[in-house]
Order: structure tokens, then sequence, then C-alpha cells
């Protein structure tokens, strides 16, 4: 009798201890896989621009139809100058407003066979300047894909802080030096995205990937290992509470 209720007390003690960490697990697990699927936007990020200077922009485009993604257009705010980067099967085209002389924006179009394929991402780079004296710039962009369906990548943030469905990339711009070459930027005219040439040429052709969520992954990886952890904690528990039975056991059968 001593011996079953001293199991009973173990299997209660270990099932406390492994019930959590299981759920605990899961959880993270499903954050983990979760996680890409929420975080796939078209983003950009400039970390070398600061305030009134120029540098390097990388937007960051992932495939989320079910078609390739072959047109990709920026409106940017009216840059003295802007230079895309060669990129094989693409080929880009500069806006510029003529009254000002100043870009405001770059088309991307997929040369036939080529675009962002389906569950994969693609990364458009320019170099311009000088981007506005300002602590964060928008970077209005629209992806079109094969099927024809155009998404736009344009609303800004809500009233409450929170995000949209469909927010605009965002660069946050540190102040700069003050030295600036290039002259100044100035705020994008109201009118920039209707210059954007048509799209219609954009539905003839085709297109490549895979965007993941690091620091999701890292949470998740902590979740699995605390459930590890966690194992390894019950299962010497378990072996503790095994020795304690045997003790008591021979300890018993010594008193008879």
């Amino acid at each position: 009798m001593f011996r079953n209720s001293s199991r009973v007390r173990v299997a209660t003690a270990t099932r406390r201890l492994l019930v959590p960490t299981a759920a605990a697990a899961a959880v993270s697990l499903a954050s983990l896989l979760a996680a890409p699927s929420a975080s796939a936007h078209v983003t950009a990020n400039a970390p070398t621009v600061t305030q009134g200077g120029a540098g390097v922009v990388t937007l960051v485009v992932p495939n989320e139809s079910d078609t390739p993604t072959v047109s990709v257009r920026v409106t940017l705010p009216n840059l003295k100058r802007a230079y895309p980067q060669t990129s094989p099967g693409w080929k880009a085209v500069v806006v510029k407003d003529t009254a000002s002389d100043t870009v405001t924006g770059i088309v991307w179009t997929a040369d036939r066979g080529q675009g962002i394929p389906v569950g994969q991402f693609g990364e458009f780079r320019l170099l311009g300047g000088a981007f506005p004296e300002q602590a964060s710039v928008s970077l209005p962009t629209v992806q079109i894909y094969e099927s024809g369906e155009k998404v736009e990548w344009t609303q800004p943030a809500n009233p409450d802080g929170s995000e949209p469905e469909r927010p605009a990339p965002t660069l946050t711009l540190p102040a700069g030096t003050g030295d600036h070459h290039g002259g100044h930027g100035q705020t994008p005219p109201a009118s920039s995205a209707a210059s954007m040439p048509d799209d219609h040429d954009a539905h003839e052709m085709a297109a490549p990937g895979d965007a993941t969520d690091d620091t999701a992954r890292w949470i998740g990886g902590i979740g699995l290992l605390i459930g590890a952890l966690g194992t390894v904690v019950a299962v010497a528990a378990l072996t503790r509470s095994r020795r304690t039975e045997t003790t008591s056991t021979e300890s018993g059968s010594d008193d008879a």
C-alpha cells in the first residue's frame, strides 16, 4: 500500500510539471509558425540615410499571392536625384516631375518569365537624396501581380497608432550632421502617385521567395528551450521521488 500511494504522488507531481511545460512549448511553437504570415508587409530600410542626407534605400517585397509579382512602383519624396540598382530580370524607370526637376518615383517591371515567384520575396534598391529633414518618411508602394491584382501599400498609421492593413513602407531617419550635399528634400505632392506610368505591360510577365521573421523564430526557439528544460526538471523530480520511495521501503523492511 505504501508503494502504491507513493507512486500516485510521483505521478501527480510529474503531471503538474509536464502539463504547463508542454502547454508553454505548444504556444511558443504556434507563435513561431504563425509569425511569418503576420509580418509579410512591404518594408523599407535605409540604415545610412539621415535627415536631409542621401544614401541607399532597400524595399523588401514579399509575394503573398498565387501568381508572380511583375511590377513594383514606389513614390519618392521629390528627391534631387535617384538611381535604381540594376537587377537581373527587371527594368527600372525613374519618374520625374519636370516642373521641379525632382524624382517622384521609380517603377520596376519584370522581364517576360521573370519576377518574384509565389512564396518568395524580392529586394529593390535605389541610391538617392536628399531626403526630407524629418524624423520619418513614407514611401507609398504599389505591387502588381501577373494576374492583374494590384496591392497598394499606401496607408498611414491609424489615429490610435496601430498598424493598418496595408501600411506604407516608412523610413525612420536620425538627425544628420547638417553637412548635406545635393540640396534638401521636399515633401511629395499629392499628384506623385498619379504621375506613375501605366502598368498595362506588367500583366504579360511572370516570376520567384521565402520571408521569415527572425525575431519571432528566436522567441519560438526560446519557448521550445524552456519546454525542454521543464521536461528535464520533471524527470529529475521523478527520479528523486523514486529514490525516496526506495529508501522508505527499505527502511520499512528493516523496521519489520
